[in-house]
């Protein structure tokens, strides 16, 4: 999978905290409203195996994680949670459901997030993350973009999120 990545990513371990929520920069003790959506945010919780990678570049931040879990998409979460918040220490922001790409044999869901972190001074930095997740039966598979909106390049987007969830899960099949 990371031969799908544009020229000049440079690739690293993940974060020690893998979860979609982790990654669009809400830490510990974060809250959804309405609590439910938070599975959403957090599809993994507690998974005792986690593999994947990170990789950055001109485009953003791109994460791509398998975990061992037998979590399942609860579907009446893609009709409640259509757009939702999530806030965590100096980070709030907004949720929503977004088209997921069709994969055989898996449940799958897209988000689409943005949020906004306001450090000492008042001084605001913004962020938007497109995040699909798979769940696989045994496996829960997801892939996270995290793009700068202030950024002078263009974002990799959420058809590069899309597209790499897909190609996760086959390599995953074999």
């Amino acid at each position: 999978m990371r031969t799908e990545l544009p020229s000049g990513y440079e690739v690293a371990a993940l974060p020690n905290r893998a979860a979609p929520v982790a990654f669009w920069g809400l830490g510990p003790g974060w809250t959804a409203d309405p609590p439910r959506c938070g599975a959403l945010a957090d599809p993994v919780a507690g998974a005792g195996t986690t593999r994947g990678w990170s990789a950055s570049g001109a485009g953003g931040i791109v994460y791509a994680v398998v975990a061992g879990s037998t979590a399942a998409l609860d579907p009446s979460l893609i009709d409640e949670c259509g757009r939702w918040t999530v806030s965590g220490g100096h980070t709030s922001g907004s949720v929503s459901v977004a088209a997921a790409p069709a994969i055989d044999g898996a449940a799958t869901v897209g988000l689409t997030t943005s949020t906004t972190t306001v450090v000492e001074g008042g001084t605001e930095t913004h962020s938007h993350a497109d995040t699909f997740t798979a769940y696989l039966g045994d496996y829960v598979a997801f892939v996270t973009v995290v793009s700068d909106p202030g950024s002078p390049n263009p974002p990799l987007g959420q058809d590069f999120a899309a597209d790499l969830m897909v190609k996760a899960v086959s390599a995953l099949r074999g």
